[in-house]
């Protein structure tokens, strides 16, 4: 647990050495392994496309996922934190914003006559290129996500182990992975899940609450908690 990978990456303008400590990973991997497995905007569109649609549309759909993973890890890399860390408000802005939507996925959830993301729905058949792109966009505005890159990998980020930036990158590209092949499994085993809780009204009801209450705990700690991103440099 204690030892450290070093890795050297070259271009025209020279080497960068840097170490990311197996401890970062694990954690990162941990992290990771909470927020994928939590309901949220990702799994919930995943899961309701993939029961509609079927695997390919879900796996489309996860395709436009990880585009969004990118765009969090080059921002990252580029130093966005910097930016939330000069302007402490920007960040609590979008960290409200992030709680008030999970809230809202919340309350549609637990409201009477809510619908569980399993629940067999006759939902439109979207084009491939629809299904990638509101996979992208609902992980663009994916809270959860938001608050990992600005405020979770920063943490395990050492400045004294080598070039920050490329630290950031290795590290968001170990929360990718996990998150990938878990959200994979997932679009998977959507229509096995949903049938089993299609013939179990009870069951499908309980999931449904325990979601909710899961996202509705998450908007809470996610309006309360009073961690700051980390400069980047």
């Amino acid at each position: 647990m204690g030892s450290d990978w070093t890795a050297t990456v070259g271009d025209r303008a020279g080497q960068y050495e840097f170490m990311i400590g197996m401890t970062a990973v694990v954690g990162v991997v941990l992290a990771a392994l909470g927020l994928v497995l939590t309901p949220g905007p990702n799994m919930m569109y995943l899961v309701s496309r993939t029961v509609s649609q079927g695997r390919r549309a879900g796996l489309v759909s996860l395709g436009g996922v990880a585009v969004g993973f990118l765009c969090y890890l080059t921002a990252a890399a580029a130093g966005i934190t910097t930016v939330f860390a000069v302007v402490p408000e920007l960040y609590v802005g979008v960290k409200l914003a992030g709680a008030l939507y999970l809230g809202w996925l919340a309350w549609k959830t637990l409201r009477p006559g809510g619908i569980s993301a399993f629940a067999p729905s006759a939902l439109p058949a979207d084009s491939t290129w629809r299904l990638f792109g509101m996979g992208l966009l609902t992980n663009l505005l994916n809270p959860k996500i938001a608050i990992m890159y600005m405020a979770l990998i920063p943490q395990f980020v050492v400045p004294a182990q080598g070039r920050i930036w490329l630290q950031s990158l290795c590290l968001g590209g170990v929360q990718i992975a996990v998150a990938l092949t878990v959200n994979g499994l997932i679009v998977l085993g959507a229509g096995a899940i949903a049938g089993f809780l299609g013939e179990r009204p009870l069951w499908l009801r309980i999931q449904r609450w325990v979601t909710g209450t899961l996202l509705g705990t998450i908007a809470v700690v996610l309006a309360t908690e009073h961690s700051r991103p980390l400069p980047a440099a």
